[in-house]
């Protein structure tokens, strides 16, 4: 009977964090990602694509 506060304070905190499904695209523009034509600059690592010949960079 005490593990029952438990159980429900395991099952908040574990809902909690799974409320939004896992994304599988990149988000670029924002935390350090741009944007560019072509590709990315010397120096600066590819993350995927943007769009139609962009590619997603990293600063």
């Amino acid at each position: 009977m005490n593990s029952l506060p438990f159980s429900f304070l395991f099952l908040f905190l574990n809902c909690a964090g799974f409320s939004h499904p896992p994304r599988d695209h990149i988000q670029c523009g924002y935390r350090g990602t741009f944007c560019t034509p072509g590709e990315c600059p010397y120096g600066n690592s590819h993350l995927g694509s943007c769009g139609s010949g962009y590619s997603c960079c990293r600063w």
